[in-house]
């Protein structure tokens, strides 16, 4: 898939490559299994193990097709280095390793609610680096599909969040968080070049920059066991969370901006629940429904390009 930049004429490009919300839900369905993966491996692959995994698989996947673009981006990726450095620390390095840390403290239904907080986040970072602040109508975009993803986790049933415990988990996902919501207000002061370019560097980088913490944790922690399960685990996180996601959102954020990409956070709970009603035969219920359309609504409420 083509993950072209803005300012690519669309005939170099795939009809995909410049449907932003298209490209964004397709994120979200990736990412909705990244935290399940994530939690199921816990105990089994340790945290900077699975992600430095992650990233350099990805590589491996993604270098074949990026070597050309990466030839003739060089110059530009040479020249603003500093840019494609902190994408690939704060992005790659940083917040998956810290994610999947996170995932051995705590349970998935605190970090899916915690997530719901990235679009807030991502206002927070995009005014401070960019000046640009949220419209009335993203703002109330936001506050309903979280109140939907709040539906959809609590069961409908508010008194579910006094039984929630926060613990180290948590808090280390938040940094997680901070970190993503950061990178996604980045990516649009990256150079303009080619998005396989973006996502080769970086994946490479990342992986690169967890090399030292990879080295401290085979001598602190048992190593990873070559099974079935754990295999499986790397093969999708390195393909879907990483590969697929990561070029579907950079490209997304780059059509529409990062505050207006940033509500499509709120849909990877309802893909998980989607998944787990397909999937796992969960029986859906009314506040699944009434859920997805508070969702559905902000979303097309905080996304929608705002008339002149």
């Amino acid at each position: 898939m083509s993950a072209t930049d803005s300012t690519t004429t669309p005939a170099s490009g795939s009809w995909i490559a410049n449907q932003p919300y298209l490209l964004l839900c397709i994120t979200a369905m990736c990412w909705a299994g990244n935290a399940i993966v994530g939690r199921l491996a816990a105990g089994h692959i340790p945290p900077v193990t699975l992600s430095f995994l992650r990233w350099f698989v990805a590589f491996l996947i993604i270098l074949p097709f990026a070597w050309k673009h990466l030839a003739s981006d060089w110059p530009a990726i040479r020249k603003n280095l500093g840019i494609m450095l902190l994408l690939s620390m704060t992005g790659i390095s940083a917040f998956n390793t810290l994610q999947y840390w996170a995932l051995e403290h705590t349970q998935a239904l605190n970090t899916l609610l915690l997530q719901s907080s990235v679009p807030l986040m991502v206002a927070l970072w995009s005014l401070i680096l960019l000046g640009a602040r949220l419209t009335v109508a993203q703002l109330c975009g936001v506050l309903l599909s979280l109140a939907g993803v709040l539906v959809i986790l609590l069961h409908g049933d508010l008194t579910t969040l006094s039984k929630i415990e926060f613990n180290k988990g948590d808090l280390i996902f938040i940094a997680a968080l901070v970190i993503f919501a950061l990178y996604s207000v980045l990516t649009l002061k990256r150079p303009r070049i080619h998005g396989l370019s973006v996502a080769a560097f970086t994946f490479g980088c990342g992986a690169l920059f967890l090399v030292p913490f990879l080295i401290w944790e085979l001598g602190a922690r048992p190593v990873m066991q070559l099974t079935t399960g754990n295999l499986l685990s790397l093969f999708y996180v390195a393909v879907f969370p990483s590969t697929v996601a990561y070029l579907c959102f950079n490209r997304g954020v780059q059509l529409i901006g990062a505050n207006r990409a940033a509500p499509f956070f709120h849909m990877v709970p309802v893909f998980g629940t989607i998944m787990s009603i397909v999937f796992i035969g969960e029986h859906p219920q009314a506040f699944h429904f009434i859920g997805f359309a508070l969702v559905l609504a902000g979303v097309f409420a905080a996304s929608r390009r705002q008339s002149a």
